[in-house]
């Protein structure tokens, strides 16, 4: 929503305008703008006909702000003090349906005295007689819920968030500010620094925009790429206001992940085209990594993250439903939307069977969301990559595995011999063990049919031994715990074996 809207909006004579917005201020702003430029009515006498009326007058409509703490005051001119006398919402819609002004009143934060049915009705009234005496109600507040008595009199109307040269715009007159508070002191950044701060504050409203770029710009007079996690984590408790959504602050390296070199190799080629660096070609939307339990499928999600150097967020599925009628397909609109509103960023549906798997007992909510979520996946042309991950591929619905749905299906296998042997090696590593290469391969040998998760318990309960028994650790105390576990491969081994049969010529192998 721009001035021009509300302009539109106006001149088109529209009684009751509806806008939810959390940047008051700005709304205000705008909405002086429109009525600057729209054309005054002038009443019809009394005893006209409907829409009878007398003339335009010049260019402006009068606009009056209503809030229960200061009652009504005018904002288009310096009229005085506010009318406190008419704070009462009764009153102020008594006033505004009695006057013969033609004028704008918005009414800020007017939601909850809308289950009222007398001042649902005065609205009502107020709209009715629109034909005689234009007097607009616009309703501000952050979430408005209308009658129904309503709707047919209202609009609704977006505030449109800050584009690029308005934020661009904001973050340069806070720095204006902090050389105008440190005089002598030079203001340091760079145009790559700029530009992805500029970048990261999409999304955000104009008062949070500035709000952050206040933090970034004076804690220390300057701005560089070092302060982009803690903005990215900022930006992202202000927008995830229902916690369904939760920011990953510690992604993995894909030096952490051993094996799935095609699945390392398929990302990187689609990095350019992510981070925007190739702007000619589309950013990839998304892989459905479908595998085996413990084999690294969730950290393979972290590990994607960092290569495309953006924010993970994880999609909590169980925190999605809710038992009111309508409630799980709002939050997940909800948290969808914050998704694309923090873009660029990876989204991580970590089993998803759990979240959209539907049954012969489900209500219908589940298919209601799984269609929401297909409708999504379709539609939106933010850039936000979908990483989702499977355990039991049985219990999706086709139309989320489908070709299309997602640019491609990985299955990660048990990791093979030189798989398993980076996974030893990345831990070993990890936790100050050195041992010969000639060792390592026995421990490999011995670790067939094992899953990453699998090897990495083995040396940690190595370690644990080591520690109880006041020895060091060592190959032997390895082999001995790979010896004494029973790896999923053969305490699951018909799923297993059914999740590779179906796998087979369906899905890409991600090693």
């Amino acid at each position: 929503m721009s001035y021009g809207d509300l302009e539109v909006l106006l001149r088109s004579r529209v009684p009751l305008i509806v806008v939810e917005s959390r940047d008051e201020r700005r709304v205000l702003k705008l909405l002086q703008r429109a009525c600057r430029r729209a054309p005054g009515m002038t009443p019809a006498p009394s005893g006209a006909g409907a829409g009878d009326l007398t003339g335009k007058l010049a260019l402006g409509l009068p606009l009056f702000e209503w809030t229960i703490t200061d009652g009504l005051r005018r904002l288009d001119t310096d009229s005085g003090a506010s009318q406190r006398h008419l704070s009462d919402p009764a009153d102020v819609l008594r006033h505004i349906r009695a006057t013969n002004l033609c004028a704008v009143y918005a009414l800020v934060d007017f939601h909850p005295f809308l289950k009222e049915p007398l001042h649902v009705r005065m609205l009502k009234d107020i709209c009715l007689e629109y034909e005689r005496c234009a007097r607009t109600v616009l309703l501000l507040s952050a979430d408005i819920e209308m009658p129904r008595e309503l709707e047919d009199f209202g609009a609704r109307c977006d505030l449109a968030l800050p584009d690029k040269s308005e934020r661009r715009g904001i973050v340069a007159e806070v720095a204006r500010q902090w050389t105008a508070a440190n005089p002598g002191r030079k203001f340091e950044t760079d145009a790559q620094a700029l530009e992805l701060f500029v970048e990261n504050l999409s999304g955000l409203s104009a008062a949070d925009t500035l709000r952050l770029a206040r933090k970034a710009i004076f804690d220390d007079g300057a701005l560089t790429s070092s302060d982009i996690p803690d903005i990215m984590r900022a930006k992202y408790e202000l927008l995830n206001r229902r916690g369904i959504l939760r920011y990953e602050h510690d992604t993995a390296a894909f030096s952490e992940v051993g094996g799935l070199g095609y699945f390392k190799a398929w990302l990187e080629k689609r990095r350019a085209a992510f981070d925007g660096s190739a702007p000619q070609l589309d950013p990839p939307k998304g892989v459905l990594l479908l595998g085996v339990q413990g084999c690294g499928k969730s950290l393979a999600a972290r590990a994607a993250a960092a290569v495309f150097g953006m924010p993970l967020l994880s999609l909590d599925c169980a925190a999605l439903f809710d038992k009111f009628i309508g409630e799980t397909e709002r939050n997940l609109r909800e948290s969808l939307g914050t998704a694309e509103l923090l873009a660029p960023c990876v989204l991580w549906i970590d089993e998803i069977e759990k979240g959209f798997a539907t049954g012969d007992a489900d209500s219908g909510t589940s298919r209601r969301v799984m269609g929401s979520f297909l409708t999504w996946l379709a539609e939106q042309h933010a850039r936000v990559f979908v990483l989702a991950t499977a355990n039991d591929i049985t219990s999706l619905p086709p139309e989320l595995i489908r070709k299309g749905r997602f640019d491609e299906i990985f299955f990660v296998d048990l990791p093979d011999a030189a798989a398993r042997a980076e996974i030893l090696s990345i831990h070993l590593l990890k936790r100050h063990l050195l041992l010969d290469d000639a060792v390592v391969a026995s421990l490999v040998r011995a670790s067939e049919g094992f899953s990453g998760a699998e090897i990495e318990q083995a040396v940690v309960a190595a370690l644990y031994t080591a520690n109880a028994h006041r020895t060091p650790a060592s190959a032997q105390s390895i082999l001995s715990e790979l010896r004494a576990t029973r790896p999923l491969s053969i305490v699951m081994a018909e799923k297993v074996s059914a999740l590779r049969r179906w796998a087979a010529g369906r899905a890409v192998p991600a090693g």
